[in-house]
């Protein structure tokens, strides 16, 4: 039996799509025949086929309506939103470090992008009855990590309670909205700090994975998730085989947290 996501001609708008879980997301998707823009602060020197870039920095508050413009003029609509675009930045140091500065760039980054991403495009999906929010917190608003992601820990719990709220009010309209909640991911930039671990221990990569995975705590399953394995997940998600799901919040974390 095929087990095809029907997503072909789908139009699909990623926020951060270009580096890590966004880059993975958007890639994935325009491999299965969806119509994909990507945004990012920069556009990439090496573009993925099928994928249009947008240099857009969402963490303004201009800058989610232009990049939904932008892409509805570029495909003519948008079906389905993964809003992946978040991060830290903060010093270590744990919540003395933190200054009002911090927290709003947390805020702005992590929770009004998307909160503003959603205000886009969501009039749209109303009018036509239909269409796909994804929002990819993390299990740190489960599970906050105090030293250096306190502020981002925040946004992620605010995001993850204001995305089921959302859904509350969309859904019966024919609009699904749902969470993604990986735990560690190695991504690129998660791959640049094992490095800079190991060079500070004086141990390898592997020594350097270890100990961060040690630092949450064990993950059951031996090792993080790669980006694609995050991709895949959403790409169910938003495709037609999940139309039954809204509200839910998938973690994929490979048994990091240790309650239900």
């Amino acid at each position: 039996m095929s087990f095809d996501l029907q997503l072909a001609g789908t139009r699909v708008l990623v926020t951060g799509g270009t580096r890590g879980v966004g880059a993975a997301v958007s890639a994935l998707l325009a491999s299965l025949g969806a119509r994909v823009v990507a945004t990012a602060r920069s556009i990439p020197d090496t573009a993925v086929d099928g994928v249009h870039y947008l240099a857009v920095d969402l963490a303004t508050p201009d800058g989610a309506a232009r990049a939904v413009a932008e892409a509805r003029a570029h495909l003519g609509g948008v079906d389905a939103l993964v809003n992946v675009v978040g991060g830290s930045s903060a010093p270590a140091g744990g919540f003395a470090k933190l200054d009002d500065a911090e927290w709003a760039r947390a805020l702005d980054l992590n929770l009004m992008a998307a909160v503003r991403t959603d205000r886009a495009v969501l009039p749209e999906m109303l009018e036509r009855g239909a269409g796909v929010i994804v929002h990819v917190t993390s299990i740190q608003h489960r599970l906050p990590l105090h030293d250096s992601t306190i502020a981002y820990a925040a946004a992620k719990a605010a995001l993850s309670t204001y995305s089921k709220a959302l859904s509350k009010e969309v859904t019966p309209q024919g609009v699904r909205a749902l969470r993604v909640s990986p735990g560690w991911v190695e991504t690129e930039a998660a791959t640049d700090f094992l490095g800079t671990i190991a060079a500070s221990a004086h141990t390898d990569l592997a020594g350097a994975r270890q100990q961060v995975m040690d630092a949450l705590g064990g993950i059951p399953l031996g090792r993080p998730a790669m980006p694609a394995e995050v991709a895949d997940l959403i790409a169910f998600l938003i495709s037609p085989r999940a139309a039954a799901m809204s509200g839910s919040e998938v973690t994929i974390d490979g048994g990091t947290v240790p309650t239900a």
